[in-house]
């Protein structure tokens, strides 16, 4: 079938598509959602990788400076002016989560990545370096052995070769928490539940599905939290939260959108969108031109040049496509089968769905991204 037939026959599907709702399922509020303050709060440092194979930092300052701090803690101070070329150790940036309910001593795995000229990271050793917090509190200390999961090899012709990112690895368990976060969890008069999505439905549907257990407990504070009134300590709100998070709750319809990536021509439509009564055409207009130069020879003995000829034939093609009318009958099931089945081109479909848009056909809020 060619292109453009495919694509008013879609348009026959896409017409009114959705015209059969996908039917809300009930789902754990767990999954719509989380308590405030229950968070993960990020941790960086810097810090000295040593034991590198000569792929480290050659000429960065932070190494040097690092490295005398090193060795100031052992007692062994450098003579000034003097730069010990550490082309076995390399300066490094340390990163990593604290989770919610972290106790001293409990274990984190860290990212260690270079930030100079190190090749790689392979082999080498952390020194012992502290971790901070946005509040500028140490919360954890990191040392041990790197597991890089690169490759990176320089032949002396200079040809490299380099497998995924060798100036980057992990070190599973390697920092011991030394602080808590103080979440407030147990001493709040209330517990907020905030929504992924901010949708006044689904908040009172929580809502809703909270006082239907625990009687006159929950209430909205907007369209994407709930104050739920806890108390006791710790484990009274934690079987709260428990019992809570487990309840089903039945997620309003989404709102209606089409996304459009103007990058990748993807697009995506959701089972909400409508589509009203619209007649659309779509003309197809070819311009060719056919140049057929010609050699021209002067007559004999007339002292003339050879010469070419320009010779252009232009044409005009203009086919005609009656205009379609576009109806309410499709399921999302049908439209996607259509899609699949037709090879729509993504260019043309975009330009279909922005022209009813603007014609108002379309019931959905059309994103382009």
């Amino acid at each position: 079938m060619p292109i453009r037939h495919a694509i008013f026959a879609f348009l026959a599907l896409l017409a009114a598509s959705f015209s059969f709702a996908a039917p809300a399922q009930a789902e754990r509020i767990k999954d719509m959602g989380q308590f405030q303050g229950l968070r993960a709060n990020q941790l960086t440092g810097y810090g000295l990788v040593v034991g590198l194979a000569g792929t480290g930092d050659d000429s960065l300052d932070y190494s040097t400076l690092g490295m005398k701090g090193a060795m100031s803690r052992f007692g062994l101070t450098l003579p000034p002016g003097v730069n010990p070329a550490l082309k076995n150790a390399a300066a490094v940036m340390i990163t990593a989560e604290l989770p919610p309910f972290a106790k001293p001593g409990q274990r984190l795995d860290v990212t260690v990545s270079a930030i100079g000229k190190a090749k790689s990271l392979r082999g080498g050793t952390l020194v012992l370096a502290p971790l901070y917090g946005a509040d500028g509190q140490i919360y954890a200390m990191v040392q041990g052995n790197l597991v890089i999961g690169g490759l990176g090899v320089d032949a002396a012709d200079g040809s490299k070769l380099t497998v995924n990112v060798p100036s980057s690895g992990r070190i599973a368990g390697g920092a011991t928490v030394e602080r808590s976060v103080d979440t407030g969890f147990a001493s709040s008069e209330m517990l907020t539940f905030n929504l992924h999505q901010f949708d006044a439905t689904n908040a009172k549907a929580v809502a809703d599905a909270i006082n239907a257990a625990i009687p006159g407990s929950a209430s909205m504070i907007d369209g994407a939290s709930i104050a739920i009134r806890a108390a006791g300590g710790g484990d009274q709100r934690m079987r709260l939260m428990s019992q809570i998070e487990n309840l089903g709750v039945r997620r309003a319809e989404p709102p209606a959108k089409v996304i459009v990536n103007a990058r990748t021509g993807t697009v995506v439509i959701n089972g909400a969108v409508r589509v009203g009564t619209a007649a659309v055409s779509q003309g197809k207009l070819t311009v060719s031109i056919k140049e057929s130069p010609t050699v021209v020879q002067p007559a004999p003995f007339s002292r003339g040049q050879t010469a070419v000829e320009e010779s252009s034939d232009v044409q005009v093609t203009e086919e005609y496509r009656p205009m379609m009318l576009v109806k309410p009958t499709a399921s999302l099931s049908e439209l996607v089968d259509a899609i699949n089945r037709m090879g729509v081109p993504p260019g043309d479909l975009v330009a279909i769905l922005e022209a009813l848009s603007q014609a108002g056909a379309l019931t959905a809020e059309l994103v382009i991204i």
